[in-house]
């Protein structure tokens, strides 16, 4: 009788934490929603390993004979992988704005940038070689438009992210531009 209770008594003493697991799940996902994995991927991934290396943990022990289980070590990594997603989801705030002062920064610099690259086209060479290589700049730029429009619903919509990567790569595009057309303005200028 006394070897069956002590059976149970050890029996009880290594449960799954679940209440830990589902904190820790709910954290992770809060974060997620938060966008941390979008504006902080780093932090973001660093707690969903944390999480997985926890969840193995549990596995292990949950795999050994009842006796031997203890998922001491599993809870204090179901802690630091709450923190590390608690941590996560706090940072989004100011790094969201950071990018939005960076997108604010950078969409007004392409309208500018496409309006050099304009005007350049009007000096460029338009021989048989200039005039297809006008032409294919000027789709590119009619791309940059729309990208720039992808960028400005993106800011007005909140997705900073979106419109800073988009108002960036227009900017790059733009400017790779007016250097291939200066390029060609100064070869005629050479001639």
């Amino acid at each position: 009788m006394s070897a069956l209770f002590l059976l149970g008594m050890f029996a009880g003493c290594a449960k799954v934490p679940q209440d830990v697991i589902d904190g820790a799940q709910a954290a992770l996902q809060a974060a997620k929603t938060a966008e941390a994995d979008r504006y902080l991927p780093e932090q973001y991934n660093a707690a969903k390993s944390a999480l997985d290396a926890a969840m193995a943990e549990v596995e292990t022990q949950s795999s050994k004979f009842f006796l031997f289980r203890s998922y001491k070590k599993a809870g204090e990594m179901l802690a630091a992988a709450t923190t590390a997603a608690q941590e996560a989801q706090n940072g989004v705030a100011a790094r969201k704005e950071e990018v939005r002062q960076e997108a604010e920064a950078l969409l007004p610099q392409v309208p500018e940038a496409i309006k050099q690259a304009q005007a350049l086209m009007k000096k460029a060479p338009r021989g048989k070689e200039g005039k297809a290589a006008l032409q294919a700049i000027q789709n590119d730029l009619t791309l940059v438009e729309a990208s720039m429009e992808q960028a400005n619903t993106a800011m007005q919509n909140g997705d900073y992210l979106t419109a800073r990567d988009k108002a960036k790569a227009s900017l790059d595009k733009t400017n790779a531009l007016i250097d291939e057309l200066k390029q060609a303005i100064s070869r005629k200028a050479g001639r």
